[in-house]
């Protein structure tokens, strides 16, 4: 009996025709994928929570989808907006503080603060080094890359309008995706199994757990820090706070910290010889910052074991590769894939582990 020859040219035309198909719907839905993945990092993230809300609203799932889209507007969309749109309404003014930043000469310091216990002497030190003249050089030689990158980052962030348009798809997918929320899972559930068995079903999990820890560490220790450092800015009465909150907002959401906009605050009201309100900022600052060590590595194990290092690779990389959308995009990649390659090699140790079942010779 012979075996049929397989025939390659409707293997090949089948092949294409798939791969065609599916570059042509990537084609189609490319405008909607980042409100389509941005809402998906979203709904992730915050499932275990509406199911909560849904069991204290007497089970109803509409009341629910509402309370839950209505939360991601103010604590997610909000933040967003009003910081894009405060930085790129002022770019200018951000782009002159660091041209005024790079140029500018550092005074003697206070005669107070040599007579400061403990850490009076220490800081006159590091004040002087910091005026030093290779310093002043130094600053210098940023100021063309100071400028470059604020317009870089205006540019990254986009037009307000398509921002704006970006966050209403959001919110919109994110309701649906609420509302179907049993059905989606069940669906990427039975592709990973029909893709490559209980190991496919096994990563589908990882995956989002990696995409909740990588959420709730990004978003929420960024709004934390950007509330106590902007509310020390407030209350010490700092100008042009807005414009600094949403600065900080931005470079805490970067994995930065909050200490490229607290820090220079401090210094500049000690130069300004108002000690008693920067020591209250220095305390805002203080804790704004510390929060990185403490809150940021909690909420992250809550989704999964992940390295800061990654978080903040994939923060930076994805916003250089994909604009803001990159902020979540980025870390949460890594995120999978270092996951799903963690569960790949313990289950190889798992197998080596296992004791080998020799069978007796057979007597003699």
């Amino acid at each position: 009996m012979s075996i049929p020859k397989p025939d390659l040219t409707r293997l090949t035309l089948a092949i294409l025709f798939i791969a065609g198909m599916i570059a042509a719907s990537f084609w189609i839905l490319a405008p909607f994928l980042p409100a389509t993945i941005w809402a998906a990092t979203l709904v992730v993230a915050t499932w275990p929570i509406m199911r909560r809300v849904q069991a204290r609203l007497w089970n109803s799932r509409a009341l629910a989808v509402t309370v839950m889209t209505i939360a991601i507007l103010l604590v997610f969309v909000m933040p967003f907006w009003l910081a894009i749109d405060t930085i790129v309404k002022n770019s200018e003014q951000i782009a002159h503080w660091g041209e005024f930043v790079t140029t500018m000469q550092m005074p003697p310091p206070p005669a107070w603060l040599g007579d400061v216990p403990l850490v009076g002497r220490r800081a006159v030190e590091i004040w002087l080094k910091i005026g030093d003249a290779s310093s002043q050089e130094l600053l210098q030689r940023i100021r063309p890359y100071a400028v470059t990158a604020t317009q870089w980052f205006v540019g990254a962030v986009g037009s307000f309008g398509m921002v704006l348009l970006q966050f209403l798809l959001t919110l919109a997918v994110s309701a649906i995706m609420f509302t179907k929320g049993e059905g989606a899972a069940d669906m990427v559930v039975r592709f990973a199994r029909r893709l490559a068995g209980e190991r496919g079903v096994e990563s589908a999990r990882l995956a989002a757990q990696a995409i909740r820890g990588v959420a709730l560490g990004v978003v929420v220790t960024a709004l934390v820090q950007t509330a106590i450092g902007g509310l020390g800015l407030v209350i010490t009465g700092v100008p042009f706070a807005p414009i600094l909150c949403a600065l900080m907002f931005m470079f805490c959401i970067a994995q930065i910290g909050p200490g490229l906009v607290v820090i220079p605050a401090v210094i500049w009201m000690y130069v300004s010889n108002d000690a008693g309100w920067a020591t209250v900022l220095a305390v805002f600052g203080i804790l704004a910052i510390s929060l990185d060590n403490v809150l940021r590595p909690l909420l992250i194990k809550k989704g999964a074991h992940l390295p800061l290092l990654l978080v903040l690779v994939g923060v930076i990389g994805g916003l250089i590769a994909f604009g803001l959308i990159g902020i979540f995009i980025g870390p949460t990649v890594l995120a999978v894939a270092y996951t799903l390659l963690q569960a790949w090699v313990a289950e190889g140790d798992a197998m080596e582990a296992r004791p080998t079942v020799t069978s007796d010779p057979p007597p003699p």
